[in-house]
């Protein structure tokens, strides 16, 4: 086991390493405008002042174009005058809109920063947290260890009968609560697309309160935790643990900032920190203790050579005593300080202590006012999207733990070589190991069945059942034409394979790929939805590279265009899919990750309609497979 935490801790540092070292080389080798365009960056801004909260100040940054970005709500950002190397200003994105970002920053911005920019910040906060939990990874964590890399002796322990809140519920849903509330160790919700994975969680965490326990509820991401608090917020006693920035501001009444201030002890908080600002204000007229005037001198000297009304070193009386009031003010100042601490501390102890759940992020979870917490049972949500290092964290709290996620769906994202062990998760490794700890939620309620039907047999084993039917894009009342189109055709593969132009390209600075005759065909298509009154949010375009991204993004389409990693978790009731890669050696590249193909058909609700040289894919049996299946059940359409 120590073997294995060092090669854990390892991996977390070449990981740690890879990002900031891209981070660094971007920032010192590509310009602003560079960093503007793979959306890593805003130039031009205008900084305003509007508000405060939670004692951070929101800064609005504004410009006349239209901001395009990967900047997101909830992002660590640095702001600069240009320079942003040069910059210690950070701050962390609030709310974002088609021309203005907002930011929570600790400190005003100077009064001379006009022309603002901001920059996505790789922050390795998160990382020193994982690695400093597996450094001193408690009895609990270690447990979860041994399940990994011990043949534990685990048995079934059936069912727990209960009366479900949710009467909606279906026999898969209730199966698998049912069959994790009666687990002492650990189990695993496996919730394929659409089968209601939140929904489920939602129902065995009001069961677990129900019971008395005591949960603490994680995911990797901000917003899944948010998701989970939004449906529980007015079903049980929570906190939503984590920086007030980074979290919904619909749930803002849940979290520990907003309980703080609304304890019947906040009074006593209050009015130490009018006496810190009164305190602080006062010191401004003093002159600070610098090496100019201090020459030397300690804090104790100063205070003593004050008493006698001497002169010491060449500095005048004068400043010496100014020096000496500013030191007494600003140990007044720090014992404040420490009692502030002590107070808000103790708040926040009583508010956690008297929460059924604790939400938070995987990495929030080592926030210092969780520590000496155990908790009943540890939950955590996509975690096939989070690393062992990130899962251990909320897991080293608790006695039993629920892990939910679809590990037929994309892994983490590892930028480093070195450390592409870590994208194989703790739910993978458990539920080949025990798969009778495990329960897959059968009932799919997004897409038209004719549309599950592929990736149902080929990622789920036909174990998925449709909930909705034949849904189509006449249930939303739009029929459209012959062709493409019409609603009936729900499955749509577009072949490139006859055509001279179909070939895909790459830039001279780039690793990604683009294809001009796919994005050409796209933008007509959409064109063509939209002229018969098909509306753009309907409409979400997925690519695997990030060039046809931009390619796409250029025609200024008004649809949703992203990467497959980008849709993750996320439906639309059209999609549109371009394969991009038609080449003579028929390589596709990470293509092969089937979980791409998985992720990229299981967005859509009611048509697909795909886009790709049929002579390169087909070199794949799956992809082969894939265009037999349209050919049979779909439209297929020789270009």
């Amino acid at each position: 086991m120590e073997e294995y935490i060092r090669k854990l801790i390892q991996l977390v540092e070449y990981e740690r390493a890879e990002e900031i070292n891209k981070m660094k080389w971007e920032l010192e080798h590509l310009t602003g405008e560079q960093r503007e365009k793979k959306g890593r960056a805003i130039l031009n801004l205008k900084p305003k002042v509007i508000g405060e909260e939670f004692g951070m100040y929101l800064v609005k940054f504004g410009r006349n174009k239209l901001i395009e970005t990967e900047i997101g709500i909830g992002d660590e950002v640095i702001i600069s005058k240009g320079e942003p190397t040069k910059s210690d200003l950070k701050g962390v994105i609030v709310e974002k809109g088609a021309r203005y970002i907002v930011a929570s920053i600790d400190n005003l911005l100077p009064k001379n920063f006009k022309n603002v920019r901001i920059d996505l910040y790789a922050s390795d906060v998160t990382y020193k947290r994982q690695i400093e939990n597996l450094k001193n990874l408690s009895e609990n964590g270690k447990k979860v260890l041994e399940f990994l890399l011990k043949n534990k002796k685990l048995v079934d322990e059936g069912f727990e009968k209960f009366e479900p809140f949710d009467k909606s519920l279906n026999d898969s849903q209730v199966k698998a609560i049912s069959k994790s509330l009666a687990n002492s160790s650990f189990f695993l919700i496996h919730g394929p697309f659409g089968t209601g994975k939140t929904r489920t969680l939602v129902e065995y965490i009001i069961q677990e309160v129900k019971k008395g326990k005591r949960l603490l509820v994680t995911a990797d991401s901000n917003m899944a935790v948010d998701n989970l608090v939004e449906r529980l917020s007015e079903k049980i006693p929570h906190v939503r643990i984590g920086h007030p920035s980074r979290i919904s501001k619909k749930l803002q009444n849940s979290t520990l900032a907003f309980k703080i201030e609304n304890h019947k002890r906040y009074t006593k908080l209050e009015s130490l920190k009018k006496e810190f600002k009164q305190l602080i204000d006062k010191r401004e007229k003093f002159q600070k203790p610098i090496p100019k005037w201090k020459r030397g001198l300690t804090d104790e000297q100063i205070l003593k050579f004050a008493e006698k009304d001497a002169s010491i070193r060449g500095v005048p009386v004068r400043i010496i005593k100014d020096m000496a009031q500013w030191i007494k003010l600003n140990r007044k100042i720090d014992e404040i300080k420490n009692k502030m601490k002590t107070v808000e501390e103790e708040i926040a102890k009583d508010i956690i202590t008297n929460s059924s759940v604790v939400f938070s992020t995987n990495s929030s979870a080592f926030l210092e006012i969780l520590n000496d917490l155990t908790f009943d049972v540890a939950v955590v949500d996509e975690a096939t999207q989070a690393t062992i290092p990130s899962v251990l964290i909320p897991l080293s709290k608790s006695k039993k733990f629920v892990l939910a996620g679809d590990h037929k769906q994309l892994p983490p994202t590892i930028l480093s070589e070195k450390a592409k062990e870590l994208s194989t998760t703790l739910f993978e490794k458990l539920i080949e190991k025990y798969p009778f700890k495990s329960e897959i939620l059968k009932i799919q309620y997004r897409m038209n069945e004719k549309l599950m039907e592929f990736p149902n047999k080929e990622f789920y084993n036909g174990k998925l059942i449709s909930g909705v039917g034949n849904i189509t894009l006449k249930d939303l009342g739009f029929k459209g034409i012959e062709g493409i189109t019409d609603f009936k055709n729900v499955l749509v593969f577009i072949d490139t394979f006859k055509k001279d132009n179909k070939y895909e390209k790459k830039r001279k600075d780039s690793t990604s790929y683009y294809n001009d005759l796919e994005a050409e065909i796209i933008k007509n298509i959409i064109n063509d939805f939209i002229k018969l009154g098909a509306k753009k949010d309907w409409i979400g375009i997925i690519t695997p590279y990030d060039d046809q991204v931009d390619l796409l993004k250029s025609f200024d389409v008004g649809v949703e265009v992203n990467t497959v990693d980008g849709f993750q978790g996320r439906e639309k009731e059209i999609i549109i899919i371009s394969f991009v890669r038609s080449n003579k050696k028929g390589q596709i590249g990470f293509l092969t990750d089937l979980r791409r193909l998985n992720v990229s058909l299981t967005r859509v609700k009611r048509k697909l309609i795909c886009i790709g040289d049929s002579s390169t894919l087909k070199n794949y049996p799956v992809y082969q497979k894939f265009i037999e299946y349209v050919k049979s059940k779909g439209t297929y359409i020789i270009l």
